[in-house]
């Protein structure tokens, strides 16, 4: 047993002087910045070259660890086969692998994973997104966290289709509201105990831009003129609603046949085609070409019988949790009304839906989801630091032994390693896994996780 402690021994100092002494460095950056925070700062070239160093030699770090990384492997392989080494020097398989996990893969881990944290900061650094000289009613905090929490972010690609907004609202503290005054105070300016307008567009605008919970009103919720008995559950699940259950305004079609309709263009290109049943129909249920688009039966099997409630943190019709209501799954299906009546379809297939945008914090308790699904919102388009606090959300409601399920994930091809290590940096154990090419720039990437008990 010597022998192995020795050689791994050796390798996890060299690892571990190595990012210690980097990290602590860019220790030194970060307390030079915020030592400028309180004194009217540097002048910002100066911030920039600093995060641009810190940048490179955390680059250089992360070389390093991934070479000692491949080291251990190459080194571990031979002793696995010699077993006879094992016994002369009185070590079991178990210790063994103990002392790996617990001694030098584990540490190892935490240290690359900090380093990339830290990488991140300095990349907001030099784009700029920082607080640094941002809005005075953020920098009355103290909490570096909240501020960047609060901080919107730039999306990876512009303008979003989906939001129709620039940046990515995580203000779901309240703050939002501060910075639309004038449209709070008109959605809260009606006549208590009468109808209230017919304003829910403007209420979603407030909710998408952070203003978010929306505070309670004291008038009544407008319903459609004529309101028909839903169809039965056998029924609802696969027929299309009647549309006369749905109010129409501020929408571009009138009815559902239109929004299913191939020669209408619409305004939610994430779901192209949702609201066309017979296509709906034949999602989750037969393998692809790609290999990319999974199949309920196959991953239910994965956790036969553990899988009973989950959320579907998706852009849809409810169809994923309609497959699931078929195998005696609950699914709960996040909405937002954009472009079309996406939560209204959803209750009326029988189905639930769940009113929350992209910034809310899940309104579930911690480690309660056997299953979270995620498909057409948590694409390329979001810029990482955003994607790493929902991700770390989604994390905290899903159970351990919980599934998480990445389905058609897609980003430009140099993004994707960045993103990736958004998904894999909670060492969840791999069920499935395939990358297939979308265009000649961009790429699909579809994961089935399985998260570990942390204790």
């Amino acid at each position: 047993m010597g022998s192995h402690h020795i050689v791994f021994g050796g390798l996890f100092i060299m690892a571990s002087i190595s990012s210690l002494s980097m990290f602590y460095l860019a220790r030194f950056f970060m307390q030079n910045e915020e030592i400028c925070m309180h004194s009217n700062r540097l002048n910002h070239a100066n911030e920039v070259l600093d995060a641009m160093a810190m940048a490179a030699r955390l680059k250089q770090v992360l070389d390093i660890m991934d070479r000692l990384g491949a080291k251990l492997e190459t080194t571990l392989q031979p002793m696995e086969k010699n077993q006879d080494k094992f016994h002369r020097d009185n070590i079991s398989r178990s210790e063994f692998n103990n002392f790996l996990e617990k001694d030098v893969i584990r540490p190892l881990y935490s240290a690359y994973i900090a380093l990339k944290q830290i990488q991140e900061y300095s990349r907001i650094e030099v784009n700029k997104s920082a607080t640094l000289g941002g809005d005075p009613v953020i920098n009355t905090f103290v909490s570096e966290e909240l501020k960047k929490y609060m901080t919107p972010n730039d999306n990876q690609v512009g303008t979003n289709k989906l939001y129709e907004t620039e940046k990515i609202y995580r203000g779901t503290i309240g703050f939002g509201c501060v910075s639309m005054k004038k449209e709070l105070d008109e959605y809260m300016d009606y006549e208590i105990g009468s109808n209230c307008k017919d304003d829910w567009n403007l209420g979603q605008t407030l909710i998408v831009r952070g203003c978010d919970p929306l505070p309670r009103r004291r008038c009544l919720a407008r319903a459609s003129k004529l309101y028909l008995k839903p169809h039965s559950i056998n029924e609802s699940l696969w027929l299309m609603p009647d549309g006369r259950n749905v109010r129409w305004s501020n929408y571009q079609c009138k009815n559902f046949e239109c929004l299913a309709s191939k020669d209408v263009e619409h305004d939610f290109p994430p779901c192209t085609g949702c609201f066309d049943m017979e296509k709906e129909k034949l999602r989750w249920i037969n393998h692809t070409v790609q290999h990319i688009d999974f199949v309920i039966k196959d991953v239910l099997a994965l956790k036969a019988g553990e899988i009973r409630i989950g959320l579907d943190f998706s852009v849809g019709t409810g169809t994923f949790a309609a497959r699931m209501r078929e195998q005696d799954v609950t699914i709960v299906s996040t909405a937002m009304n954009l472009g079309a009546p996406f939560n209204e379809m959803i209750a009326l297939r029988g189905l639930i839906p769940l009113y929350v945008t992209l910034n809310e914090r899940l309104p579930f308790f911690d480690n309660t989801m056997d299953l979270i699904h995620t498909n057409g919102v948590l694409d390329g388009w979001t810029d990482l630091k955003s994607l790493d606090f929902v991700m770390f959300d989604l994390d905290r409601v899903l159970r351990p032994g919980g599934l998480l399920w990445i389905d058609r994930f897609f980003c430009k091809r140099k993004d994707l390693d960045d993103y990736l290590f958004l998904f894999l940096q909670f060492g969840y154990r791999k069920h499935m896994w395939a990358v297939a090419p979308k265009s000649k720039d961009e790429v699909y990437l579809s994961g089935l996780l399985e998260k570990s008990n942390r204790g």
